[in-house]
C-alpha cells in the first residue's frame, strides 16, 4: 500500500515532480517576460485612452463654446429682426411729430429711441456731414452753396446700425453746388 501511495503522490497533478520544479521556473521566467510585455501594452493602452479622453474633453469644450456663440448670434439676429420691424413705426412717429407739436408724442419718440439704443441699435447722425455711400442713400440732390457741396442737407429717414452692421442706411438729400 505504501508503494501505491508513493506512485500516486508523484503522478498527482496537485503535487509536482521535483524535476518539474525547474520547468516551472522557466515558465515563470517566460511568464515574467510575458507579464512585462503585458504591462507595456497596458501602459500604452492607458496613454491611448488618456489621449482619447483629452481629445473628447477638448471636443466637448469646443462644442460648448460653439453652442454659446450660436446662441448669442441667434439672439442678436432675433433682436436685429425685431428692431428692423420697429423702425417704420419710429419713422411714422417722426413724420407725425412734424405735423403735431405734442409733448406726449415727443416723450414716446424719446422712449422708443432709448429702447432701440438699449437693444444695440444706434442712430446714424447724418445731418451736415459729408455724404457716405456706405451709411447713406441719396434720394435727391439740392442746389446749394459751394461750402455745402457733397454734404447732407436734409435727412428723410434716419439710418441705424446694430453691432457694427448697417441695419438701414439713412435716406438723405445731398447738396450740389450751383455751376457759376
Amino acid at each position: 500500500m505504501c508503494a501505491t501511495l508513493k506512485i500516486w503522490w508523484r503522478s498527482s497533478p496537485l503535487v509536482g515532480n521535483p524535476m518539474d520544479d525547474n520547468k516551472d521556473q522557466v515558465q515563470v521566467n517566460t511568464s515574467t517576460d510575458d507579464s512585462i510585455d503585458q504591462v507595456k501594452k497596458l501602459e500604452e493602452r492607458i496613454v491611448e485612452l488618456e489621449n482619447n479622453w483629452k481629445r473628447a474633453l477638448a471636443d466637448y469644450k469646443n462644442l460648448e463654446r460653439r453652442t454659446a456663440e450660436e446662441k448669442q448670434e441667434f439672439a442678436e439676429f432675433a433682436n436685429m429682426v425685431l428692431i428692423q420691424r420697429l423702425l417704420p413705426i419710429v419713422d411714422n412717429l417722426h413724420m407725425l411729430e412734424k405735423h403735431i407739436s405734442d409733448t406726449g408724442l415727443k416723450m414716446i419718440i424719446k422712449e422708443f429711441k432709448q429702447v432701440l439704443e438699449d437693444s444695440g441699435a444706434i442712430s446714424l447722425k447724418s445731418l451736415k456731414k459729408d455724404f457716405d455711400a456706405d451709411t447713406m442713400e441719396c434720394v435727391e440732390t439740392l442746389d446749394c452753396e459751394v461750402s455745402d457741396d457733397g454734404k447732407v442737407l436734409e435727412v428723410i429717414t434716419e439710418g441705424y446700425k446694430f453691432r457694427n452692421k448697417i441695419l438701414r442706411p439713412a435716406k438723405v438729400r445731398v447738396g450740389k453746388a450751383k455751376n457759376g
